[in-house]
């Protein structure tokens, strides 16, 4: 069974890919923060998922870890996607979404980065009228998806998983599509 960490930035396009692509492949789909806030639940520490950034440090983190092994022990018996941030852009830097103590739980055979080019982000961005997101610069989204690229080599090192960049042009999602589907038979 395989296990897939499917990423990319606000307004690549990456929720639309992956949604379309579950219809043609056998893979369940889990999103981290979902498991995260289930473990949370369960322990009664939480009643909902943004309660999570409120606990403390240590407690996300003996959280983020649990949820790696869960997501990993579903994925002895089933074709797994998570899709999660590879990267969190914060106002003091960016922030690994995949730290260790993560990757060592989940132990994932591949990353994949959904990417598109900066200025089909901003325009996808600004047309979405369903999210509140911050507006960048086409520079500082070309940064994001670098820093991107860059964790995933970092986590493919730590784990041994392949990274594969899929790109989602406007105009180009059945393609794009299509390239998912083979990359994950």
């Amino acid at each position: 069974m395989k296990l897939v960490v499917l990423t990319g930035i606000p307004g690549s396009g990456s929720t639309t890919v992956l949604n379309k692509t579950l219809e043609n492949v056998d893979y369940l789909h889990l999103n981290y923060g979902d498991i995260m806030t289930e473990i949370a639940i369960e322990k009664g520490l939480v009643e909902n998922r943004d309660e999570l950034r409120k606990l403390p440090a240590e407690t996300q983190k003996e959280i983020q870890k649990a949820a790696g092994i869960r997501i990993s022990e579903k994925a002895q018996s089933d074709n797994v996607i998570v899709d999660t941030h590879c990267t969190i852009s914060t106002p003091s830097g960016f922030l690994p979404g995949l730290p260790k103590w993560v990757l060592e739980g989940l132990n994932p055979d591949m990353f994949i980065l959904i990417e598109a080019d900066p200025d089909e982000i901003m325009v996808r961005r600004l047309s979405d009228e369903t999210r509140n997101r911050d507006v960048e610069k086409a520079s500082e989204i070309q940064l994001h998806q670098e820093m991107n690229r860059a964790a995933s080599m970092a986590y493919a090192t730590l784990t041994g998983a392949t990274v594969k960049i899929v790109t989602n042009h406007d105009n180009q999602l059945d393609s794009t599509i299509a390239n998912m589907v083979d990359l994950l038979k």
